[in-house]
């Protein structure tokens, strides 16, 4: 806004101080310095640099890269930490060449170096990891990506394979991320071929959390895609401890489910708590038992009972069988009918298969099928009938289909529903010890769900993969830099005994934040300054809601840097003061008990 000789200035702020807190407290930059170090001195700006501004546009805008300088000029250049000359030249051939050099880099070195870290400066434990995967896809040919040479590193291969994406049409990348326990922080990142096997990851990614750890002690837990042979031999032989489900083709699958048609475990409740799809449901109820025989391993197997699962799967079997028998009765009627299609029995036996594997009920739904003859009777030459006109007869063969359940292949299943096995080569765990293991296992899959949904890793829109590889560990910094903030958060509110923030639209409570909601809250907030000539007369600083101060007090813990101190002053309970020294947003708060401090 222009008026005479006076101009209004107006930066959008949004979320990037608290993004610059995290990024700082971890030393990120000085991380990236030293791993992508800048030698050429005709580089305006250090790749380090780049690589920040990048993640920052990953982490609060998800724009693509070649929209990274717009991005840049709509918000205040320091929240990139760069100065407002520097802001006019990013472009996306900087960013490029900025991840081509963290492509050359030492990755598992850096990566190492973070861990370490995140681990020092946030408290974090690391003394059980829980190890997953899941597939990126993209939507180009990518002729050239099938693991070739760039400057002496093999590049990834993007290539067909199987779709956790149920995109089998697409070629896709397999990204394996490994998080903690405490707060789910994502501490380990690798990125493998598209299709690449799951069991055939664990052990360098194992060697690969050693040696970020320092130790080798620590709980690995995956699911059943670890129980192979090779994987849990080099995990136990290294010294090594881990949890994983049994698959239903081990040989003790089959004995367990066998041994309890006749006799019954001694369950011990394990958990017991409300249903967590609403009041007024089922109870959820686990319950676990310590089979008397080891598995093949020698190891001892956790049966796992949950009264939530069996009842899923009692209704979720006799909605298939419901729904295979609605399909037969309609081919029945339609093969019985007088138009129809299919002749031979190769033809109808197809379409009987079809719909017993697809519903996944061959088991228990046994199938007879039966021709049954229709003869019809023409005129053997044109005319009107007489006593003498002969007719002749052709037979067509119709099919009747009739089923039936094997009543006895259901009562067996039902009473194993709701069980299943975990494995573990640890003795000193108690077998409610390796359930509460396992059930922490689903919070990486919601890491899986922030980095494609929240995060918005695709469509990947580039093409040197390289790059790419590059452009996922960047990926995985700023999906570790959004799991701090939830995890901060969320141990503020526990220690200052805080239920719920209402963080949701219309104002709704929301008892476990999360950054994309955190993000959303601060999107808006904005600096002016009245300029004057270019002389700086005014600045106006944010006005932050009641809401958004919230946030930031519960957040007891979080000191934003400031170029210079400020004196605070008065003693009254709840007087709050409020200063900002871009980039940083300075919140004291005084209160008699706890005296002043500085958030």
């Amino acid at each position: 806004m222009e008026g005479g000789a006076f101009e209004l200035r107006s930066e959008r702020l949004g979320p990037l101080p608290l993004i610059n807190h995290f990024t700082a407290r971890l030393g990120l930059e000085e991380i990236l310095d030293r791993a992508v170090p800048t030698s050429d001195p005709r580089c305006a700006l250090t790749y380090a640099t780049r690589l920040g501004v990048l993640l920052r546009s990953i982490v609060c805008e998800r724009e693509p890269i070649y929209r990274l300088g717009e991005v840049v000029l709509t918000y205040a250049p320091e929240g990139f930490s760069l100065a407002p000359e520097e802001a006019a030249r990013i472009t996306d051939d900087m960013c490029g060449r900025a991840l081509d050099r963290l492509f050359d880099a030492d990755r598992g070195s850096l990566l190492t170096e973070m861990v370490i870290a995140t681990a020092e400066r946030f408290s974090l434990s690391l003394a059980e990891l829980h190890n997953d995967s899941t597939t990126v896809k993209f939507c180009g040919q990518y002729a050239r990506a099938r693991g070739r040479s760039i400057r002496g590193k093999r590049a990834p291969f993007i290539t067909y394979g199987y779709s956790k994406d149920r995109r089998p049409d697409l070629k896709q990348l397999l990204f394996i991320l490994t998080s903690t326990a405490d707060g789910g922080v994502p501490v380990m990142f690798r990125c493998e071929a598209g299709n690449a096997s799951d069991s055939r990851t664990h052990e360098e990614t194992w060697e690969a959390l050693v040696r970020a750890c320092g130790r080798s002690d620590f709980l690995y837990v995956a699911d059943g895609k670890l129980c192979n042979e090779d994987a849990l031999d080099y995990i136990d032989r290294h010294g090594g401890r881990l949890v994983t489900v049994l698959p239903r083709s081990r040989i003790e699958d089959r004995l367990f489910r066998e041994w309890v048609q006749d006799h019954e475990p001694a369950w011990e409740k394990a958990i017991d708590r409300e249903n967590p799809r609403g009041k007024g449901l089922p109870r959820d109820r686990w319950f676990v038992w310590r089979h008397h025989l080891p598995s093949g391993e020698g190891w001892p197997v956790t049966w796992v009972l949950s009264s939530l699962l069996r009842a899923h799967q009692t209704q979720a079997r006799a909605d298939r069988i419901a729904s295979a028998a609605q399909e037969l009765d309609d081919l029945a009627r339609r093969e019985m009918g007088p138009r129809a299609r299919k002749r031979s029995r190769y033809e109808v036996q197809r379409a009987i298969d079809d719909i017993l594997e697809r519903w996944r009920v061959a088991r228990y739904v046994k199938v007879s099928l039966h021709a049954v003859p229709e003869h019809t009777f023409r005129q053997e030459r044109p005319g009107r009938p007489g006593p003498d006109t002969k007719f002749v007869r052709k037979t067509k063969l119709k099919w009747e289909i009739t089923w039936a359940l094997d009543e006895a292949a259901i009562a067996y299943d039902r009473r194993s529903d709701g069980m299943y096995p975990l494995l573990t080569n640890d003795r000193s765990l108690t077998p409610r010890q390796v359930l509460e293991a396992h059930k922490r296992q689903p919070v990486i899959e919601k890491r899986f769900s922030q980095v494609k949904s929240v995060l918005e890793i695709a469509p990947v829109l580039l093409k040197d993969e390289g790059r790419i590889e590059a452009l996922f560990f960047l990926y995985f910094i700023g999906l570790l830099i959004c799991t701090l903030i939830e995890r901060e958060l969320r141990k503020a509110m526990e220690r200052e005994g805080i239920e719920d923030i209402p963080l949701y639209p219309e104002e709704r409570p929301n008892h476990r934040p999360t950054s994309e909601q955190i993000f959303r809250l601060f999107s808006l907030v904005e600096r002016h300054t009245l300029l004057e000539n270019g002389r700086e007369v005014q600045r106006f600083e944010p006005d932050l809601t009641d809401l958004q101060r919230q946030v930031l007090a519960v957040k007891g813990g979080i000191k934003m840097y400031q170029k210079r101190r400020f004196k605070i002053v008065g003693s009254k309970a709840s007087k709050v003061s409020l200063w900002s020294e871009w980039p940083f947003l300075c919140l004291a708060l005084t209160s008699p008990s706890t005296g002043s401090y500085l958030l």
